[in-house]
C-alpha cells in the first residue's frame, strides 16, 4: 500500500515508512522490518504505509524527515515514535515494542 494520501483518522497504528526506492540502506530496513513484523505474528498490528520521499516532498517536508529511511508510527493522529535510518532488527523492535505481541 502507497501513501497517496494520508488517511484523515485510522484506527490502529499507522506504520509511515520514509524511504528512496533507489537506496540501498532503505531496502535493507524494509527487510528489517519484515522480519520484526514476522517474529511475533505483527503483520496485521499497523497500517504500513510505503512513501518515496521523491515522489511526496511534502510529507517529507510535513514530518520533517532528514534521513531516509525513516519510520514513523503514528497513532490518534499524533506521532508516537520515530526512527531515522535503522541499521538492524533491534532498533526497528525496540522502536515498535509498546505495541508488538
Amino acid at each position: 500500500m502507497t501513501a497517496s494520501a494520508l488517511p484523515a483518522v485510522v484506527a490502529g497504528p499507522v506504520l509511515l515508512v520514509f524511504s528512496d526506492r533507489q537506496s540501498g540502506p532503505a531496502r535493507r530496513a524494509e527487510g528489517f522490518l519484515a522480519q520484526v513484523l514476522q517474529k511475533r505474528g505483527n503483520h496485521g498490528t499497523f497500517r504500513v504505509l510505503h512513501v518515496d520521499v521523491s515522489e511526496r516532498p511534502e510529507l517529507v517536508e510535513r514530518f520533517g524527515i532528514e534521513a531516509t529511511p525513516t519510520l514513523i508510527v503514528l497513532e490518534d493522529n499524533h506521532v508516537r515514535a520515530r526512527g531515522a535510518a535503522p541499521r538492524g532488527c533491534r532498533e526497528i523492535e525496540s522502536m515498535l515494542e509498546p505495541w508488538l505481541k
